[in-house]
């Protein structure tokens, strides 16, 4: 039986109904219009006969499976941002039809540099999203397992800080910045559980925060007595913790006291303070020149080598200079697996395990 266009009392809106491969269908078309009634009606009883003949995978496209994945679990804004980008270039395309080289060509339209892009942004900005969502996908049968070249990504020397390093990176940063670098190296919290840490969640007096980490984990970190005595220099005791210095409106016009989420930039939030702060340091980087489109100037700007996630790097170091224990290392640094960890071993002399102590334990 086919499906008709049928007229709904109490709605302007036409529907269908009917019956396909023994599924019974009513539901409306979205438009009052017999015309596009019709283009609807012929749609979905094509995809509906295919789905009764070969299967739902040869019907569920890319953006249902993206709407069932965010509905299925919150997600970050990171996750979000990049899956807008794979929304806008997949549409309505089937799973089964995504493969390498339509993976190939999202490279093209979606990251800057095409298929010339890092191994990194490509798989930060395409390839990790994407399998995500078939993987999804898979486990329901919508779709076999992905199954993509997988883009590869040389090693990256592990950057961290000696205390002397820490010491002028603090001074030559923006006052406002001081206490959340602190925190940073004293704690091992990545960039974004710092920023969306609230006063509720840390008790000075028993000296510990609860972070919570990207995967919704939630993560208890000491505070040595350097970090105390930078959370006390604060003025405020309610909200996030750690304040840009300019307090800007949100969408809505009302002041937001926290960072705004920049979701595809780590670190973006505090992107030009970092900059300004280690080129005044000293510390390494290169001068990067562009003409902005439809500019005729030139422009230049810092680059600095060391980025904030660097400081949980140089946490992570000092932490098996003092104690030595690589399981440790792990339970409190919140990472997975010890593979991860192994990077951080023997990285610092045993000669600075002194300046490393006398750091943490100051408060002044």
């Amino acid at each position: 039986m086919s499906l008709k266009i049928v007229n709904r009392h109490g709605t302007h809106r036409l529907y269908i109904r009917g019956t396909i491969g023994g599924q019974s269908v009513s539901e409306s078309t979205g438009t009052s219009d017999p015309a596009r009634a019709e283009e609807y009606r012929a749609k979905r009883e094509a995809e509906l006969w295919k789905e009764s003949v070969y299967g739902k995978r040869a019907v569920v496209t890319f953006a249902h499976a993206v709407g069932a994945y965010l509905e299925d679990a919150p997600r970050s804004e990171t996750t979000k941002f990049h899956l807008r980008r794979l929304l806008q270039h997949f549409g309505t395309t089937r799973l089964m039809d995504i493969a390498q080289p339509q993976v190939d060509d999202a490279y093209r339209a979606i990251l800057r540099d095409g298929v010339n892009a890092s191994p990194a942004t490509k798989m930060r900005g395409v390839l990790t999203p994407l399998r995500a969502i078939l993987e999804f996908a898979a486990i329901r049968r919508w779709c076999d397992r992905p199954a993509f070249a997988t883009p590869k990504i040389p090693k990256k020397k592990t950057h961290y800080l000696r205390p002397d390093e820490v010491d002028r990176l603090i001074r030559s940063a923006a006052p406002h910045l001081r206490p959340l670098i602190i925190f940073l190296v004293g704690t091992g919290a990545r960039l974004s559980e710092a920023l969306e840490l609230e006063w509720g969640d840390v008790d000075l007096r028993g000296r510990r925060a609860v972070v919570w980490q990207k995967q919704g984990n939630e993560r208890q970190v000491e505070l040595p007595p350097c970090v105390i005595r930078a959370l006390l220099t604060l003025g405020h005791r309610d909200g996030p913790v750690f304040r840009p210095r300019i307090r800007r409106p949100d969408a809505s016009g009302v002041i937001n006291d926290g960072y705004a989420s920049k979701g595809r930039l780590a670190g973006g939030q505090i992107k030009s303070a970092w900059s300004v702060a280690c080129r005044k340091a000293g510390l390494p980087g290169r001068t990067r020149e562009w003409c902005p489109k439809g500019g005729n100037r030139t422009k230049t700007a810092f680059v600095p080598e060391i980025t904030p996630h660097d400081l949980r790097h140089t946490w992570a170091t000092w932490h098996y200079c003092l104690h030595r224990d690589i399981l440790r290392l792990k339970d409190e640094g919140g990472w997975a697996t010890l593979s991860i960890v192994t990077r951080y071993a023997k990285k610092m002399p045993d000669e600075y395990k002194k300046d490393v102590e006398n750091w943490l334990n100051r408060d002044d």
